[in-house]
């Protein structure tokens, strides 16, 4: 390798990469070696003395004097080492500088690209290293490019970021140099390629990322979030507490008029987001969540379900739209949730049915999906239209009217 190309090479891994001093020399020291090793057959007795600042690299071949060579890679006649001079004797130490040109043009070939790949493998170290500290972190960058699956998204040194539509907010369409805001979820190595930094806009902890960026009070840790859940999209519910009385949690999360939470909200592309106060009781915990509909009894089955009972005004508000309301409620306590139809005490004397007691004409997905909206009797079914009923329950018109049908005649004389 002759010195300018050697100097080159030093100034493309101390100028263009990001590696400390003590690596730097230790890659470079490693890769002579590895190359004297093919060379000479062994690397053990060699001296490299490398300059970065100045892309220098002097290597010294060490060899023992004897009288008679038996290994040429180690030894040296004294027939030799003294023709010019008598200054060495038997048992010393001569050492012979090694010209680059004697690794041959594959040689130096194999030096650059030994260099050249031990530079990408510490570049993902380091990157690897970057990110997977940063792991729960919010990350802003810019979209650098958009495909179906996933948006690409650049750091300040250029490295690429990952956005899979799994992870972005339902609706959401980017282009290119938009600014995106997001958590850093995971960091993989795949195949010893460049590390796969995936970010994420759906997941709790980005929510409660930027409450704490947002709220001062839950930054110093003033306010502590105990729990987060979300519909990405649609709605989400986030628990609060304060240990100090002096200090409103929910009001400090809302702020005045709003002013804090709406910069979330519109982050979050109008996320509807509930912030409620915590408490260790489950079943203040409940009312809390499904407000602002009111129960009227709490009953936990035997099965582990919780059952709401409700007046018929308020199941809609309680169930909410889709069924995310009762949802994230059940998603908050940790145990599903349904609800119940309490009817109004003219009606309790009134013939009704359990939709249970249909299942052998109903399918009992069927009966599961009225059950989730309300609906626990045929005449609670029966009070729905038959497009509130589809919609709400998310069924076919055709099944809706094949439902129906059935239950109409349990009541015909």
């Amino acid at each position: 390798m002759e010195k300018t190309e050697l100097k080159d090479a030093f100034a493309e891994f101390k100028n263009l990469k990001n590696i400390d001093r003590p690596t730097m020399m230790g890659v470079l020291e490693d890769v002579f070696k590895t190359q004297l090793a093919k060379t000479y057959g062994t690397s053990d007795n060699f001296d490299i003395i490398i300059n970065i600042d100045k892309g220098d690299c002097e290597i010294y071949r060490n060899r023992e004097v004897v009288e008679e060579v038996e290994d040429p890679n180690t030894q040296i006649a004294l027939s030799e080492v003294n023709k010019d001079s008598d200054e060495y004797e038997i048992g010393e130490t001569y050492a012979e500088k090694v010209e680059m040109k004697s690794f041959g043009r594959r040689g130096i070939l194999n030096i650059r690209q030994n260099l050249q790949g031990r530079i990408m493998d510490i570049e993902k170290a380091n990157l690897y290293n970057k990110y997977i500290a940063k792991i729960g972190e919010i990350f802003t960058g810019e979209v650098y490019q958009t495909w179906s699956k996933e948006v690409l998204i650049l750091d300040e040194d250029g490295n690429e970021l990952r956005l899979p539509k799994s992870e972005q907010i339902p609706g959401e369409h980017f282009k290119k140099n938009d600014t995106v805001k997001a958590i850093i979820k995971s960091v993989e190595m795949k195949n010893n390629t460049t590390p796969y930094i995936v970010l994420s806009r759906t997941s709790n902890e980005f929510l409660e990322k930027l409450f704490e960026q947002e709220v001062p009070e839950i930054y110093d840790g003033l306010i502590t979030i105990k729990k987060v859940v979300r519909i990405p999209g649609e709605r989400a519910k986030v628990a609060v507490e304060s240990y100090d009385e002096r200090i409103d949690p929910i009001g400090a999360c809302i702020g005045v008029k709003g002013a804090r939470i709406i910069g979330i909200v519109r982050e979050l592309r109008n996320e509807n987001i509930d912030v409620l106060q915590w408490t260790g009781n489950t079943q203040l915990l409940i009312q809390r969540a499904l407000s602002p509909a009111k129960i009227s009894s709490i009953v936990t089955g035997e099965d582990g379900k919780i059952r709401v009972y409700m007046q018929p005004d308020e199941v809609k508000k309680g169930i909410g739209k889709g069924g995310c309301n009762i949802k994230l409620a059940g998603m908050l306590v940790g145990q599903e949730i349904e609800v119940w139809r309490e009817l109004p005490k003219q009606d309790e004397e009134e013939e009704d049915v359990l939709l249970s007691e249909f299942e052998n004409e109903i399918e009992p997905w069927i009966i599961e999906k009225l059950q989730g909206i309300g609906c626990d009797t045929a005449k609670s079914v029966l009070a729905l239209s038959p497009a509130d009923i589809a919609k709400r329950a998310d069924l076919e018109d055709e099944t809706v009217e094949e439902v129906l049908g059935i239950l109409r005649s349990e009541f015909e004389e």
